[in-house]
């Protein structure tokens, strides 16, 4: 095992593979893989329960996709094992599954925001303690750089940034600074200027001053907010009955965007109060597995403080095709 796995831990292990290991037979997706700790945890708890496992794994980093063939080898020579690891974006799912010829999943798992294997690279650009160039793509392949979006875009452009994915109240103060100081090309220098721009007094509490400002970007960057609302319906699309949906978000935007596709996935009848009879036809996809948020344990967090920040949510596939159900492929109005 390398060490770039060693240092990884999953978050909620025990938990997920609870979840997942549990679900109906079928494949599991890994939406993304990383060095596979998740996935193989699930594969040898399905293993155990159904006596074969079959898991798409699917990342946009080779690195993470060469890291996580090589933690899964040992299962991937087994006769009752089948692995696909897929280099694509997790909003790649359903394409990726079509091209495997598999219509419907037992599980999907996404741990989501940024891993050890990124923030521990000071080359990848994405630490604002180590430096590095500023790049912060997950995709080394990538088109757009952090460094692209702060030394070109207007300052209107890069303050709605900050605001939008990076909640970020100094935002239209960042930026303006970050345009008087252009160009820009370290993580350190650059994370120097951003808190620079914040009053003192507001830097004295919280975290470091630059953590909101390298979210956003790094969340612009990676398209990563845009390409979770639109995977997740398809994720619940291709969940089998009984299949399980598992997210891992580590801040209020993405928990945000899971709890509102999970929620609508759960909702029946839209019809105003009053209606004697249900004329929208809508009936609920999935059920709430964890209704509330789940958080690691206090001893998790002591053994790895990366996970403070996770929230987990779960759903299950309800078997909607029922006699009583309107076609499921009939366009409902909501």
């Amino acid at each position: 095992m390398s060490a770039a796995q060693r240092h990884h831990v999953p978050v909620l292990l025990d938990r997920i593979v609870a979840l997942l290991g549990d679900a109906p037979e079928g494949p599991i997706v890994d939406a993304t893989l990383g060095a596979a700790g998740h996935a193989r945890a699930v594969l040898e708890a399905r293993l155990a329960r159904h006596g074969r496992a079959s898991l798409v794994g699917l990342d946009r980093d080779p690195l993470a996709l060469e890291l996580a063939a090589d933690h899964l080898a040992d299962l991937t020579d087994r006769s009752n094992v089948d692995v696909h690891l897929v280099r694509t974006r997790f909003d790649g799912l359903a394409a990726a599954l079509d091209r495997l010829g598999i219509e419907q999943v037992a599980g999907v798992l996404f741990d989501l925001g940024i891993s050890s294997m990124h923030v521990d690279r000071a080359e990848r650009g994405f630490s604002y303690r180590q430096d590095g160039p500023l790049d912060m793509r997950m995709d080394p392949d990538g088109p757009t750089t952090a460094a692209d979006l702060v030394n070109d875009l207007p300052v209107d452009e890069l303050a709605r940034i900050l605001r939008r994915l990076g909640e970020e109240p100094m935002a239209d103060r960042i930026a303006r600074a970050v345009v008087a100081t252009r160009p820009h090309t370290s993580t350190t220098a650059f994370a120097a200027v951003v808190r620079d721009a914040i009053p003192a007094a507001r830097r004295r509490t919280g975290g470091h001053p630059a953590t909101r400002t390298f979210q956003a970007l790094r969340m612009a960057v990676n398209g990563e907010l845009d390409a979770l609302e639109a995977v997740l319906p398809d994720a619940l699309a291709r969940l089998a009955p009984g299949g399980v949906c598992v997210a891992l978000s580590y801040h209020s935007l993405e928990d945000r965007a899971v709890k509102r596709a999970f929620v609508d996935a759960a909702r029946g009848c839209t019809c105003p109060p009053g209606f004697p009879v249900c004329a929208c036809g809508r009936v609920p996809l999935v059920e709430h597995l964890v209704r509330r948020i789940e958080r690691p344990s206090a001893a998790e967090i002591a053994d790895n403080p990366r996970a403070s920040a996770a929230r987990m949510r779960a759903v299950r596939r309800l078997d909607t095709r029922t006699p009583f159900d309107p076609d499921p492929d009939r366009e409902v109005p909501r």
